[in-house]
Parts: structure tokens; sequence; C-alpha cells
């Protein structure tokens, strides 16, 4: 739309990071040429439709729900609102209660080996949860990156409550970056997860491998009814580095992934689909491979997670350090993508919905590319229109 083409004309950055790539790592070579055929669009226009999100949005931020969160990075809603949030560096996950932000050491991951992008990263509560009591955890072990369950057990002492890991996933590729590691339950009730590259560019238009993906999966690491190839667990492909995975009100799925030197992306996801990477970076007009639906220059966003709310999805910037909000018009933007607390609490990793009009919001300065400051990281409550 010719709204979201004037806001994408951004300025480029010389030698710009994805946020997760400090002073260039792991975007180098020549940046490529960019992807085609946009999805249809749908739904009517912002005149026509009083019922759209407006044009022009807004963010409050309401209240710091907790401080002094090291290298936080996946982040989970438990029943009752209480946070689940995972230490990238440390390999723990800790209880963050939504009434007032109390701290609980809910214990470790075993076999997690940190190091650059990689460590304990996506977290998930099944629909389950209520009955099984089971987290997800994607992380990265000295081999691979995996994905596995563990049993939560409040009853016992703080830092002891999780059992040992069942491996569901194994053998997505790990590197020193793009490791991917966003995990999500759709409303299909299935299991989501969002891979990298490692830096091989090749291994995205691979589809025997489960780099440069994303992944659908039964809750017990199974392909699927419905993916593309039956006896596999990727669902798309051509993806350089996804960080966010998010559904809109008509369980369409979206998701935010680190472009090299050019243009981060904002994609719709349909299975068997080709997104373009190493052969297109952003919108390119190539047949085969699918346009993001939203771009922006690296030095502007670098994106990671990703939430829907109040028609719009919002997408939390690392290089960036800001919010962008992406009013939808059924599969199109119905307006140019706007920013939010820009520079004003460093780099962001993760936002999710909070209910209603409200979000939180993770901060992410003590990754070791951020400049922490007293109190960082933080959780912060945002009221979004």
């Amino acid at each position: 739309m010719s709204a979201l083409v004037a806001t994408a004309v951004l300025v480029l950055a010389a030698g710009c990071s994805s946020g997760d790539e400090k002073n260039g790592a792991g975007r180098t070579g020549p940046a490529s040429s960019p992807p085609a055929a946009p999805p249809t669009a749908t739904g009517s226009s912002a005149s026509a439709n009083p019922n759209l999100p407006p044009a022009k949005g807004s963010v409050e931020v309401v209240s710091v729900l907790t401080e002094d969160l090291e290298s936080p990075w996946g982040v989970a809603t438990l029943p009752g609102g209480d946070l689940l949030v995972a230490s990238r560096d440390e390999g723990t996950i800790t209880r963050v209660a939504a009434d007032g932000g109390k701290k609980t050491l809910i214990g470790s991951v075993p076999g997690v080996a940190p190091g650059g992008e990689g460590g304990l990263l996506g977290l998930a509560v099944p629909p389950s949860f209520a009955s099984d009591h089971q987290v997800y955890v994607y992380f990265t072990t000295a081999s691979d990156n995996r994905i596995a369950r563990l049993l939560y057990d409040e009853q016992k002492p703080a830092g002891q409550q999780l059992g040992a890991p069942d491996t569901v996933l194994r053998g997505i590729p790990k590197g020193f970056v793009h490791n991917g590691g966003r995990i999500a339950f759709g409303p299909d009730k299935m299991l989501y997860a969002g891979t990298g590259e490692t830096g091989e560019t090749g291994l995205a238009q691979d589809k025997e491998s489960l780099g440069g993906k994303i992944l659908r999966m039964t809750p017990d690491g199974q392909p699927v009814h419905g993916n593309p190839e039956a006896d596999s667990v990727v669902y798309s492909y051509g993806h350089r580095n996804v960080q966010g995975l998010a559904w809109d009100s008509e369980k369409r799925l979206w998701a935010a992934e680190f472009g090299q030197d050019t243009w981060d992306e904002l994609n719709l996801i349909e299975p068997g689909k080709n997104y373009g990477w190493p052969e297109v970076e952003g919108k390119g007009g190539k047949d085969g491979f699918v346009d993001p639906v939203a771009q922006w220059k690296t030095a502007d966003a670098s994106p990671s997670g990703i939430a829907y709310a109040q028609g719009s999805i919002w997408m939390a910037g690392l290089a960036g350090k800001r919010l962008w909000r992406v009013p939808l018009d059924g599969t199109q933007p119905s307006a140019g993508p706007q920013s939010f607390l820009t520079e004003k609490h460093g780099r962001l990793r993760t936002v999710l919905p909070a209910g209603g009009g409200r979000l939180w919001l993770v901060t992410s300065e003590t990754d070791t590319r951020g400049t922490p400051e007293p109190g960082d990281d933080k959780i912060l409550l945002l009221e979004v229109k």
C-alpha cells in the first residue's frame, strides 16, 4: 500500500546490525535481491470500515512490573496471568507475579549451552497446562537446537520445580548467530517454532533441513495433518532468522524476521510458501517467493517478538530500540507502520498480550549487546490503542 511504501523508505545505516548481530556479525556478504507475490488482500478500506484500527495509535507505559532480569528472552503467560521468563545466558526460568512483580526462580534447564545468540530461548505454555503442568522450551545445546517439555511442580521448593527435559524435537541446526528460538501454541493447539539458518544461507531453501524455517508439530513433536509434507514438521521455508510469531483475530499466522543489510520483514505465513532467503531480502516481486507485508531498514527494527492486540501487530525492535505498530485490514496494513518508545527503554526483546488493550514488553539490555542501566532488564506494562 502507498502509505506503507512511504514509511518504508528509511535511511539505511552503514554496517547496521540485526540487533542480535552486533557490528554486522552474521550480516556478511552483499545484500540479496528482494521477495515477491504479496499475500492476497482482504477486507475493505479504512473509509468503508469503521471497525478498522485507527491509522495512528498510541502507547502509554502504565507501570514497571519487575526489574533486574538477566538476559530475558522467551516469556509465556500462565493461567491466572503470571509470567514465566527464560534467561538466555543463565539457562533458568523465573516466575513473575502479574500482581506486584515478585520473582521466584522455578529452576534451570539442563543441557543449555549459551553462546552468541544461543542459549535458553523460547518458552510456551500449552493449552493443556491446567491438566499436565508442562512447560515447553527451545534451547541451544552443545550440538543442536531442540525443543523439550518439562514438568512444572509448584509444590516443590523454589529453584527445584522443573522436572527433567523430555525432548520432543531435536536436530535444529545451531550456530553462533541465527538460532531462531521463538515457540508458541497456535489456535489449532499445535506447537509452532521459528528457526534460523545459523549463517549458512543455503539451509533456508533446503526443505530437508530444519534451519531457516517455521515448523508446525503436535505437542509430541510429530508432523501435523495439513502440513505441506505429511512426514515433515516444516511449515514454511526461505527464512533467515524468525524471531516473532503471533496470530490475529482471524487465526492468521504472522512472523517477524531479521534481514541482512537491507530489509527486516513482517510476513503473513501460509503453509508451503517460500519466503525468499537468501535469494530475496525484502519486497522483490519475484515469482515463487512471498513478499513481506511490511519491511524496515535494519537499523530501525531488528525485530524480535511480536504480538497481536487492538487490531494491530506490535513488534519489538532490538537495534531499533523501539516498538512498532502495524494496523491491519485483513491481510494488509490499513496504514503505515508507526513507532513508539524510541530510545526510551533500550533494546526491546519480547512483547505479548496482557489482556484487553494491554501488552507486556520486555527489554534486552543485558544480552551483551546493550548498555545496561540500573534496573535492567525490565518488564513494562503498556496500554495500547
